[in-house]
């Protein structure tokens, strides 16, 4: 299994929430550069975008690594769009860009990401990314 990965904007989130859960040991590997990370300009907007909300502010977003995992990360040119339909079409700009990189797609929300629509792009959970790479 390719360790290298492409993390819903979920992972970050709740890694940020949670700075004890798998998602934020995932997030400290990225940091730590021991794993590597793809972005593409679609997907650093979603992370700005959504890290940058309102209603996070309260809870000390957006978290102080974020700068460091865009500095860390694997910037990539938008990927081809994803010829597969899914339940939130923003969402298959991860899908394109695993594919694109041969990376793993880790997410909290694998309904995002039902089989039919993976294309052979491998999505794990946290839990189940660090299992495979442990």
């Amino acid at each position: 299994m390719s360790r290298a990965l492409v993390l819903d904007t979920n992972v970050l989130v709740s890694a940020a929430l949670k700075p004890e859960s798998d998602l934020a040991r995932i997030v400290e590997q990225v940091l730590l550069k021991r794993i590597p990370i793809y972005v593409c300009p679609s997907i650093v907007l979603e992370y700005r975008e959504v890290l940058n909300r309102p209603k996070f502010r309260p809870m000390g977003f957006p978290p102080t690594w974020f700068p460091r995992l865009l500095q860390v990360a694997f910037h990539e040119p938008e990927p081809a769009s994803w010829s597969l339909g899914g339940p939130d079409k923003d969402d298959l700009v991860f899908l394109s860009l695993a594919k694109a990189s041969g990376a793993v797609l880790v997410s909290g929300n694998l309904a995002h990401f039902p089989e039919t629509i993976r294309g052979g792009v491998l999505v794990l959970s946290p839990a189940a990314y660090l299992a495979g790479v442990a």
